[in-house]
């Protein structure tokens, strides 16, 4: 692998658009829960802990990647 090339699979572009859009969500309010916060900061913590090939990959790369 070259200097600076980044793995391109499917879990990597999932996870990066995902903290893109917590990123671009801004700081979140303390005081109010935001549904689609936490709803994508669970979906992270799911994608952690399964394989590239596991279905959940699949699943939520339909929900956060566009086609």
């Amino acid at each position: 692998m070259a200097d600076g090339e980044i793995t391109d699979s499917l879990k990597a572009r999932v996870r990066a658009k995902m903290l893109r859009q917590l990123n671009e969500d801004g700081t979140p309010d303390l005081e109010q829960d935001d549904p689609r916060q936490i709803a994508i900061e669970n979906d992270l913590e799911a994608l952690e802990v399964v394989t590239d090939g596991d279905p959940l990959v699949e699943e939520l790369a339909a929900r956060y990647l566009v086609p």
